[in-house]
Order: C-alpha cells, then sequence, then structure tokens
C-alpha cells in the first residue's frame, strides 16, 4: 500500500511535470547565458586551477574545496548504482536522456551557484549560502526559503545518506559478503567523526577522497572502454536508436528510457535541484562567476565523464537483456557484474571499495547541505547536535533498508526541491545575467576580475560584496 502510494506521486512528479520543466528552464539559461556551458568551457579549467582556487585563506573553504564538496555529493551513487537502474529499466536510450539533461542542466548549474554566490552571508566558519538564503534575500521571502531548507534537509541529510549507505551495503554483500549490521556500523562511526569536526573537516576529506578515487575509477573505466572500442560505435547507434524509440531493446520503452534517464541524471548531476549551490556559497572567491563556472565543470564531470563511462561498460558487458529488467541484481549489483564481465573477478572488489569511498564522501557532503539549512532555519547548537544524530541513524537505516523504498523517498522529496528551486533561480535568471556580463567584461579589460555589488543594478537583498 505504502510503496503504491509513493509510487503514483514519484510518477506524477516525473512522468507530467519535471521533465518538461527541467528541459524548459535549462534551455532557457542556455539562451540567456549564450550557451555558457560551451563557449567558457576552457575558462571553467583556468578557473578551477588558478592559483586564488586553491588557496585556503581561512575565511572560508577554496573554490577547489568548494568543488570538491558539491562533486563529493554528486558522485556517488547516482554515478555507478544510479546509471545501472536507469539503464536496467530504461534500456540504453536513457543514457542518451542523462547527456541531454546534464547539457541543459549546466547552465542551469551556472545559475544557481552564481547566485549562491552572491546572496551569501558570514558566519564564524567563513561563508554559507544556497538557495534558501537567496530566496530570502533576492525574492524577499523567507518563508519559501524556510521551506525549502526543510525539504533540502530532509532530502540531503536524511534521505540521500541512506541511500548512499545502501548502495555501499549492496556493494559489500556482492563482493564480501558482509553483514549488512556491520557495514551499517562501520559507516556510522566514520560519518560521525567527520561531521562532528565542522565544515573545515569535510572539506579536507573530500578534496582528498574524490579527485583520487574519480582518477582511479576513470583509468579502470578508460582500459575496458579500450579493450573494447571496437565495440563503441555500436553502442552510440543503440543508445540513438533506443533514445528515440526507433528500436525498443528488451521491453525498454521510447517514455521509459526518457524518465528513468533524467530522473537518474537529475540524481547524479544535481544540477537545478538547490543542492550544489549551498557548497558553492561557502567558497573565497573575488568574482561569483568564477563559483559558477566551476559548479558547471562539476556537472561536466560527473555525468558525462563518469556516468558515461559506466554506462558504456554496462552496456558492452553483453546483449541487453543480461543486463535489464534482473530479478536477483539491483543498481550498484549490476555495475559490479559488467566491470567482472569485461575484467575479471577481482574487478567486482574494486567498484566496492570505490563505490564505499564516492557514497561515503557523499553522505558527508550530503550532510552539509542540511547543516547549512539547519543554520538557516534556526542557528541553534543544540539542533545541529540532534540533526548529526538523526542524519547518523539514517546511514544506519539505509544499509538494512529494501532499496526500492529508499530510492522512491529520494525521487520524490528529489523532485520537490528542484521544482521549488526552479522556480526561485528563474525569478532571479536577472540577476545572474548581470553578473555573468560583469565577469566577461572585467577579463576582457584587465584579465583580473573584482566584483562589487555596485557594478549591477539588482543589487537589493546582497550583503556582502561591498
Amino acid at each position: 500500500m505504502l510503496m503504491d502510494f509513493l509510487g503514483n506521486i514519484s510518477t506524477a512528479l516525473w512522468g507530467y511535470i519535471l521533465i518538461a520543466v527541467l528541459l524548459g528552464v535549462g534551455l532557457y539559461f542556455t539562451v540567456i547565458t549564450r550557451f555558457i556551458q560551451f563557449r567558457l568551457f576552457g575558462e571553467m579549467f583556468r578557473v578551477l586551477f588558478e592559483k586564488e582556487s586553491i588557496k585556503n585563506d581561512g575565511r572560508g573553504t577554496s573554490a577547489f574545496q568548494s568543488f570538491t564538496i558539491s562533486t563529493a555529493s554528486r558522485v556517488g551513487t547516482g554515478n555507478l548504482g544510479g546509471v545501472a537502474l536507469a539503464v536496467s529499466v530504461g534500456g540504453p536510450g536513457a543514457v542518451f536522456w542523462m547527456w541531454i539533461i546534464a547539457l541543459l542542466g549546466s547552465a542551469t548549474s551556472f545559475v544557481e551557484s552564481t547566485l549562491a554566490q552572491v546572496y551569501k552571508v558570514k558566519d564564524e566558519e567563513g561563508y554559507r549560502g544556497g538557495p534558501a538564503y537567496y530566496m530570502e534575500k533576492g525574492l524577499n521571502n523567507r518563508k519559501l526559503g524556510v521551506a525549502f531548507a526543510i525539504i533540502i534537509t530532509f532530502t540531503y541529510g536524511l534521505v540521500f545518506s541512506a541511500v548512499q549507505s545502501n548502495t555501499i551495503r549492496l556493494a559489500f554483500e556482492e563482493s564480501f559478503s558482509v553483514n549488512k549490521v556491520l557495514i551499517g556500523a562501520v559507516l556510522v562511526i566514520g560519518a560521525a567523526a567527520v561531521i562532528f569536526g565542522g565544515i573545515q573537516r569535510i572539506a579536507k576529506v573530500t578534496q582528498i577522497f574524490i579527485p583520487v578515487m574519480a582518477i582511479l575509477y576513470l583509468i579502470l573505466a578508460g582500459y575496458v572502454l579500450i579493450t573494447n572500442i571496437g565495440a563503441i560505435p555500436d553502442m552510440f547507434v543503440l543508445i540513438f536508436k533506443n533514445a528515440f524509440g526507433i528500436e525498443e531493446v528488451a521491453g525498454g520503452a521510447f517514455g521509459a528510457a526518457i524518465l528513468n534517464g533524467i530522473k537518474r541524471g537529475l540524481f547524479s548531476n544535481e544540477a537545478g535541484m538547490g543542492s550544489a549551490p549551498n557548497a558553492a556559497a561557502a567558497a573565497e572567491v573575488s568574482h561569483p562567476a568564477k563559483q559558477g563556472l566551476i559548479q558547471t565543470l562539476g556537472v561536466f564531470v560527473d555525468t558525462i565523464l563518469i556516468c558515461s563511462a559506466t554506462a558504456f561498460i554496462i552496456i558492452s558487458s553483453g546483449d541487453p537483456a543480461s543486463y535489464m529488467n534482473q530479478e536477483n541484481a539491483v543498481g550498484i549489483q549490476i555495475t559490479q557484474q559488467a566491470f567482472e564481465t569485461h575484467i575479471g573477478s577481482w574487478a567486482n572488489t574494486f567498484v566496492a571499495i570505490a563505490i564505499l569511498f564516492f557514497a561515503f564522501s557523499s553522505i558527508i557532503g550530503n550532510y552539509y547541505y542540511g547543516e547549512t539549512n539547519m543554520q538557516f532555519i534556526k542557528n541553534s547548537p543544540k539542533r545541529i547536535f540532534w540533526y548529526r544524530l538523526a542524519a547518523l541513524a539514517m546511514v544506519f537505516f539505509g544499509a538494512m533498508a529494501k532499496l526500492d523504498l529508499v530510492w522512491l523517498l529520494a525521487d520524490i522529496t528529489m523532485g520537490i526541491m528542484a521544482l521549488i528551486n526552479l522556480y526561485a533561480i528563474v525569478r532571479l535568471s536577472g540577476v545572474a545575467k548581470e553578473v555573468l556580463l560583469d565577469y566577461r567584461s572585467d577579463r576582457k579589460k584587465e584579465h583580473k576580475t573584482k566584483f562589487s555589488k555596485d557594478q549591477i543594478k539588482n543589487k537589493e537583498g546582497i550583503s556582502l560584496w561591498e
């Protein structure tokens, strides 16, 4: 009964509303920023690795640390387990729709992360901000900000953390047959050691875990693809045919490809959901657009690189019937079996370890999003303490729960959160456009950028950037 009720809500959100809204808003932002995700692609790398982005002067997180915190939340179960779910349910065509939502969504990511920088506030650890803050300051609507803060705290700090621990448990059951109670207990202890240390400890952990594991994963995935290079053209043909319903594969319908590709693509890259802006706001940068560009790059890294690598490995592992609609393997286990097919049994173990690092860092990043929004509602140390305990309890719950229930809860709360955030950033898109034009003007004149709120017309509600 409960599963049916939640399933109906999820279907209504994703089958009729969010697909149109996400694609429409992404296209709108792509046009008003003049295709920023393609036009300034090289600039994103320059900004990420410039000296200012890497150094940390103690006033907040560095731009690079902010990038790793948001990437820690992005790169996790969505890239390995979520992609497997999308392909197994929606067919190879789901990959195409993941690409589309990433390419359009990267413009959305620029807008929301830039706005987070514009409307950020100062606190004892540096800076904090995000959708709740730009709703209150930019839209002058604290009630909407509080509503968003409540939903993202529940979604990220609680539900998504359960998704991550659930995937870790499945991966370790597949490789080591480890007891799930033990897995849950270890994850709780590890997460507690980090989240009770505050944002600086979170930043330090994620900036080590994420680059190393992402590079190792891509190296292994690259090896698999190179050894199967002859099959890559056929994979592209299969993906495009299935994406448009030209060739249905193993029961993967046209609608299922779109639905699962967009749903899992959004879960993975989070563009437009209002999550990454919380990390983007914490960075110390000379211009808000810099962090917008860095977070745009994060969407490419997440979906175009890591998700695509996972999808290709699964699709090339055999006939579509071998990875679609499996009864005895779900999510991450499909990915593990695909790697094992290509490389051998040791790859199964590698994926389990990779998902441990990816998903554990996601738990940490997710927790931070919840904490910064708890502070927005009311900055109470006592509430933060109880919230930390609740987050740890959900980590343990996720290791015990069934996959279907956890993913359904994630889909529903993610959808509601995205709708509220998309409404806000469309309303504030004029501010983001002004900031981008100011950044481009500075770069053309002096090759250096220094932002002041007096340089734009829409400066109401901006408390910093004198």
